[in-house]
């Protein structure tokens, strides 16, 4: 009999009563330290203050109107968010994958108001996670997502990650746009390097193309800057958002530039629940908080902290961690053991994580974490690779002529 809630995850037998800050308490009566971040939404933790206040006092008010009328805290957080990115205009959705089917409809939109609508398809990466609609996951490309989803949508052509040559031959008359994550999250916390993601845009306005990006894990601060590919010191095209962006509160968004987004006029796309009050409450609370001076500066130096810590644990245990990936709070440790292992174990000494694509957990603490925080879940991550170096470790033999114990 199937259950009442659709039985599409498999799900932890644990749950949670409340949150504070860093740790969630479980109603097992135990306290965890919240390494997974609800996958990188809760950036501020969890009931941050200033974000708690927001929220209440916009219920207070007002929940939905409808985008048939104007919301100016919407106004207000779309001019923020052009005034700290690269782009002219914004469109707000209730997700990431609602934000990167707005950044496909753009890509094929413009190509086709300039007198190109042959130019459709969109080049993506091995291993990219872009979502669980029909069209992300086709661009996607991953078989396991993709099974019984057939006929897969057409339009997307997957090369390697970080592969600038197989990245140029996949170009032809019918491309329109390059869709890369700067760093994939669900694919293994892979980090294209500054000269990948520069040579992107080189490519772009080579031939013609938009780039671009999918931040809905990198960005919002998770690598001490407000978005990932600015360390790159690049503009993309086109960008979508989410996670982070509400610290737990539903909302995405698509971020473009004027000369991308010039087909997308009155009636082109549209959402019911995108951009209603309470979500533009949360998002602009998190700005607030995001944009005080000294914040991100703040997370980009306890991220290389914490990341230098994680790679002197690594050195130590290579039989528990084979490789450290990723940057600031967004970090990868692909293990020797299967990775289900770790994240059992830590778990069992309090520290939550999140399994990802090739053998890797996922570590990515609240951007609020403090040292002494992020010091206490390197020494539990350290203390699990240590057991799972002593248990992988092979057994003593016996020297010649040694009797089994006796029984």
């Amino acid at each position: 009999m199937i259950s009442a809630v659709m039985p599409t995850y498999a799900r932890v037998d644990l749950a949670f009563e409340r949150g504070e800050g860093c740790f969630l308490f479980g109603t097992d009566g135990r306290r965890y330290l919240d390494f997974t971040s609800g996958i990188g939404v809760t950036a501020l933790g969890h009931c941050h203050p200033h974000l708690v206040k927001a929220l209440q006092e916009q219920a207070g008010k007002l929940w939905h109107c409808s985008n048939l009328f104007r919301i100016p805290t919407g106004e207000t957080l779309a001019e923020r968010l052009v005034k700290n990115s690269f782009a002219d205009t914004v469109f707000f959705t209730n997700s990431g994958v609602e934000a990167l089917e707005c950044t496909i409809k753009i890509l094929r939109k413009h190509h086709d108001d300039s007198g190109h609508p042959e130019r459709y398809r969109v080049i993506t990466c091995d291993g990219a996670f872009h979502g669980r609609s029909l069209a992300t996951l086709a661009a996607g490309g991953n078989e396991k997502y993709l099974k019984g989803y057939d006929p897969v949508v057409d339009g997307f052509d997957q090369v390697p990650f970080g592969n600038l040559n197989e990245m140029r031959a996949a170009i032809r008359p019918e491309t329109a746009a390059i869709l890369v994550e700067p760093i994939q999250g669900e694919g293994g916390v892979r980090a294209g390097t500054v000269e990948y993601l520069r040579a992107l845009r080189q490519i772009c306005d080579e031939f013609g193309l938009l780039l671009a990006f999918d931040e809905v894990q990198s960005g919002m601060g998770r690598t001490g800057k407000l978005f990932a590919h600015e360390w790159a010191g690049i503009a993309p095209d086109v960008m979508a958002l989410a996670k982070g962006l509400g610290s737990g509160f539903p909302v995405g968004a698509c971020l473009a530039s004027e000369r991308a987004a010039k087909g997308m006029t009155a009636g082109t796309h549209g959402t019911t629940f995108g951009g209603n009050p309470l979500a533009m409450a949360a998002a602009n609370a998190v700005l607030d908080v995001m944009l005080a001076p000294g914040f991100l500066d703040g997370v980009d130096k306890r991220g290389r902290m914490f990341q230098k810590r994680l790679a002197g644990i690594a050195k130590r245990f290579p039989a528990a961690i084979a490789e450290l990936r990723g940057q600031g709070l967004m970090q990868g440790l692909k293990c020797a053991a299967p990775n289900g292992e770790m994240v059992d174990a830590l778990r069992a000494q309090g520290l939550l994580t999140v399994a990802a694509a090739d053998n890797v957990v996922r570590v990515y603490p609240p951007l609020i974490a403090s040292e002494a925080e992020l010091e206490q879940g390197a020494a539990i991550i350290e203390r699990v690779a240590g057991r799972l170096a002593q248990a992988a470790a092979p057994r003593a033999v016996r020297p010649a002529g040694a009797s089994a114990k006796a029984k």
